[in-house]
């Protein structure tokens, strides 16, 4: 285990160190005038990568949070999602501190001490650059299910003053993201969408208004299409500002698809992959039979959803959404404790995906297979391209060529480049005239050999992203 962590940080050091941090300055964040992003106040883009730390406020002191929030930083992490109201246990089984978040169970006596530990981690969060994902509560604690140890505490009047409460603290902050739902999916014949939004009501009214709380609802996996994940529930509702999925941990599942569907609803609204697979998750919570993920799977996930139309994307590692050390109880079989397993390949080529996509303008990125003759469909081997006005992605996820119908970008001449999800680098692929077709073979093939082509209207001479590791000193 030495030998293998002595590794990742290595690899991790080399690719990730490049990323500033910088505190949050550029105001709260909204949803972009078009709809199809999230921006700062100053309409700043914000490209939301995020990872999961469910477990963050419950588990960690503050110098293992300190650590945790910095490493995220260096390798371009932007937001971690984390729970107040916590999964394990988290009501009866105190914080490192000894604190447990309510009095009695009660959501109307919330723990001076308790919450004061949050609010170090937020702030701490903030001077890194950090946007915290803030889920008030987990589902459990809303209705019982298979997992998780609730008790069920929230009804429709509880619900609205813990969201106002809540809200309040921290209206204050810019640096907040309210996250309801807490992997959970509303019940049939229930109270239980009631209840909701009387959270997210509570919380427009602590945070100052509807204007000053950006919200979202964290799901369960749905297989609807078009109308899965969070829509299925609250599309239609004005307090709901971007939509989640979740895809189950299973390899291959066709979020892009349920993302495409939540895409063309009217209004329109951001979308987004908001739990994934996880690295080192057993693959379908069966790793007898499948296998346990790797960075492929993780790394696959993440472009082919970003590139059919998501504004933002969350990684997760098994190890640390849990924040899984020796002396806890291990849940689905940890690998490793979570300060190794941020070392993870997968989390630092999340900071190459988020080069990437910054590396050109943000705000008029829209999903278009049309670019695409013929692509590959199926999800092992699967090809998506997304362009701008005047630049284009394409995704191979097996390397596999593919042909493109040239002129849906801007320009006479393309110059083509082929970018390595693996390392982020770089590699020239020519100069095109950009009409009729034209067919683009990557670098190499096979399974984990996957590609992005990028096209860029020649006059408009961009700069290629650079890997932290091509970087000069």
């Amino acid at each position: 285990m030495k030998t293998r962590f002595t590794t990742l940080v290595c690899c991790a050091l080399a690719t990730a160190a490049s990323f500033a941090q910088t505190p949050f300055s550029h105001g709260r964040l909204r949803v972009s005038d078009n709809g199809r992003y999230l921006v700062h106040q100053d309409n700043t883009p914000f490209f939301y990568l995020g990872d999961t730390a469910w477990e963050l406020f419950h588990r960690l002191n503050r110098d293992e949070a300190d650590r945790y929030l910095k490493r995220r930083a260096e390798q371009g992490f932007t937001v971690v999602q984390a729970v107040a109201l916590a999964e394990l246990d988290g009501l009866n089984t105190p914080n490192a501190n000894g604190d447990k978040p309510l009095t009695d169970n009660d959501p109307a006596k919330p723990n001076e001490a308790y919450f004061q530990h949050v609010d170090w981690i937020v702030d701490k969060a903030a001077s890194y650059g950090i946007v915290v994902g803030l889920l008030p509560t987990w589902g459990d604690k809303l209705h019982k299910s298979t997992w998780g140890a609730g008790p069920e505490i929230f009804n429709t009047d509880n619900a609205r003053g813990f969201g106002r409460w809540i809200a309040k603290r921290y209206a204050g902050r810019d640096n907040i993201i309210w996250i309801l739902g807490g992997d959970r999916n509303p019940r049939e014949g229930t109270q239980d969408v009631a209840v909701w939004r009387a959270m997210a009501e509570g919380i427009q009214e602590g945070a100052g208004g509807p204007d000053r709380a950006l919200i979202s609802y964290h799901p369960q996996p749905t297989g609807d299409i078009p109308v899965g994940g969070s829509a299925k529930w609250f599309h239609q509702d004005s307090w709901l500002d971007f939509n989640m999925f979740q895809n189950g941990h299973c390899r291959d599942t066709p979020v892009w698809d349920h993302i495409a569907g939540v895409y063309d609803l009217k209004p329109v609204k951001p979308v987004m992959d908001a739990e994934p697979i996880y690295e080192d998750h057993p693959v379908c919570f069966n790793a007898k039979d499948l296998g346990t993920s790797n960075a492929y799977d993780v790394r696959k996930v993440a472009y082919l959803d970003l590139f059919a139309g998501a504004h933002g994307h969350t990684y997760g590692c098994h190890d640390i959404w849990q924040m899984y050390a020796p002396n806890r109880q291990p849940v689905n079989g940890p690998h490793m404790p979570w300060y190794e397993a941020v070392e993870l390949p997968g989390a630092g080529q999340m900071g190459h995906i988020r080069r990437l996509i910054e590396s050109r303008p943000v705000l008029d990125r829209i999903p278009d297979q049309s670019l695409l003759v013929d692509p590959i469909t199926n999800p092992a081997e699967r090809q998506q391209a997304t362009r701008g006005r005047d630049y284009a992605f394409v995704y191979s996820a097996a390397g596999k060529p593919f042909t493109l119908n040239m002129g849906r970008i801007s320009g006479a001449e393309v110059t083509a480049t082929w970018f390595d999800p693996r390392s982020g680098k770089t590699k020239t692929a020519g100069s095109f005239p950009n009409r009729n077709r034209q067919t683009f073979t990557p670098p190499d093939s096979g399974y984990g050999h996957d590609w992005v082509l990028i096209l860029d209207d020649a006059t408009k001479k961009y700069a290629l992203p650079v890997a932290a590791n091509q970087q000069k000193p």
